[in-house]
């Protein structure tokens, strides 16, 4: 299937998804929304999945959504924002979060507005030292989307995310790194070595386990400790009947390097 606003491959268990709208720092317009649908959809039937990147091309990572797709001219009726989140956004950052694989994050550049909160929906957030995260939404009235309400305050805490939210001031990669907002900055120029690193160790872990550890840290934040427990006891059983889980043991035991087929 060829794409028109994203770059888009599986090979050797490895999903690699590129925002492709280089021309408007890759902001989101409807016909971007249907590719990625597409992809996703692709990814979830691909057989031997094992880690996914999502990253953009050019000199940014996404600016958020293109406002020329959103145009009003006067008389017309006023878009249904929330109808937009609903069809669009909300989807493709559950899907994210409910993917039974790592998501890398390279952000290579600008992540603004449902940009910046895309990438926080990603596990694990590299971002080039040159990037920056801006939550652009209160300089148009409006309110953060695409979760950004819910994982700014859990990465952040409450302060940080507020004055963040509020003022719309740029986070350049280091802070973000130094707050815990991302995994890590690196130099612009090895961002795409790290991203790969990432990449390859992933694709030989053991994937089920990687899944549940996403399901289980994911579920923790309106878990009480003992429904945390329960869910700790219930995925423990499952990985523990995995082929991957026995094969660890075993290379443990004969002191060598696993190899884990993500079953």
């Amino acid at each position: 299937m060829s794409f028109e606003t994203i770059d888009f491959s599986v090979e050797s268990g490895i999903g690699r998804l590129a925002l492709n709208r280089p021309d408007s720092l890759n902001a989101f317009n409807v016909a971007m929304h249907r590719e990625i649908r597409q992809a996703l959809d692709e990814l979830e039937g691909a057989e031997g999945l094992r880690v996914l990147l999502l990253t953009g091309r050019g000199r940014g990572f996404c600016a958020g959504q293109d406002l020329s797709d959103r145009s009003v001219a006067p008389g017309d009726d006023v878009p249904d924002l929330g109808e937009s989140l609903e069809s669009w956004y909300n989807p493709l950052v559950r899907r994210l979060r409910a993917l039974p694989v790592p998501v890398v994050c390279a952000v290579n550049g600008v992540a603004a507005g449902a940009g910046a909160n895309i990438a926080l929906a990603c596990d694990i957030v590299l971002a080039a030292r040159s990037a920056k995260f801006v939550e652009v939404f209160c300089n148009i009235g409006l309110v953060p989307d695409c979760g950004g309400t819910w994982h700014l305050p859990r990465l952040l805490g409450h302060a940080r995310a507020t004055a963040l939210a509020m003022l719309g001031d740029k986070v350049t990669a280091e802070q973000a790194e130094s707050w815990g907002m991302i995994w890590r900055a690196v130099d612009d120029d090895a961002l795409e070595s790290e991203a790969e690193s990432l990449l390859t160790h992933f694709a030989q872990q053991p994937t089920q386990g990687l899944a549940n550890i996403k399901k289980a840290l994911t579920a923790s934040w309106s878990n009480s400790l003992d429904e945390q427990l329960d869910l700790e006891r219930d995925l423990q059983r499952a990985c523990g009947r995995t082929a991957d889980y026995r094969e660890g043991v075993a290379a443990f035991m004969e002191k060598r390097k696993p190899t884990f087929t993500g079953r």
